[in-house]
């Protein structure tokens, strides 16, 4: 794994394919360059991968996105037995197949229903971006090219997650899963991994005028 980097504003990132870049560097799954951009829930992750995905297709390369939000089995996925599952799932449905070349998949979790639904494929491809909390997990830090740790402040976390869904109930998951997610990083030791650091901070952030 790359070592870490310093802190660095989105901005300051002058082509999203520099990420890609560096990746190429890092320890192979397969053919595959697995990309994990990890950091608190609300921090901007999602966003990033976005702009990854389309970096690297417009450079030519063939890029697939996983986000986290699909593989957990509800609001303490990142807790005890539920973790524990989470890992395996991830490992021997994507991560192993892709190592050995062949296709993995998944199938997504439905929120409203509370169970596993239909099945994705995910092919064989130069990137795989897996995104979310507990992505750019210690069990396979050794195929990982690249760990992004995505941050902002925690204040500007809750308030983009109560934008979302901002009622009682979205309140006491926001922080059910906060604290969650603060044992998770710290027995992972997550940040102090990842080879590059970022700032989900956005100009409307700075500015006061949104999220």
């Amino acid at each position: 794994m790359i070592p870490p980097a310093a802190v660095h504003e989105r901005a300051a990132v002058h082509e999203r394919a520099a990420v890609l870049d560096l990746a190429a560097g890092g320890a192979p799954l397969g053919r595959t360059r697995l990309v994990c951009i990890d950091g608190p829930a609300g921090s901007g992750k999602t966003t990033l991968a976005a702009r990854l995905a389309e970096a690297g297709t417009a450079v030519g390369r063939t890029v697939a996105v996983v986000h986290m939000d699909d593989l957990y089995d509800g609001w303490s996925a990142l807790a005890g037995d539920r973790a524990v599952g989470l890992t395996r799932r991830i490992d021997t449905g994507i991560l192993t197949p892709l190592a050995a070349g062949r296709p993995g998949g998944y199938r997504r979790y439905d929120w409203p229903s509370g169970a596993f639904a239909e099945r994705h494929a995910v092919p064989v491809v130069d990137v795989l971006v897996l995104e979310g909390c507990a992505s750019a997990q210690r069990a396979w830090a050794r195929r990982t090219a690249l760990a992004v740790w995505v941050e902002v402040d925690r204040g500007l976390r809750t308030r983009r997650w109560l934008e979302r869904d901002d009622d009682v109930r979205a309140a006491m998951q926001c922080r059910d899963w906060q604290v969650d997610e603060d044992a998770w990083f710290a027995a992972d030791g997550t940040r102090a991994r990842a080879g590059l650091l970022l700032s989900g901070t956005s100009a409307e952030d700075r500015s006061g005028r949104g999220a």
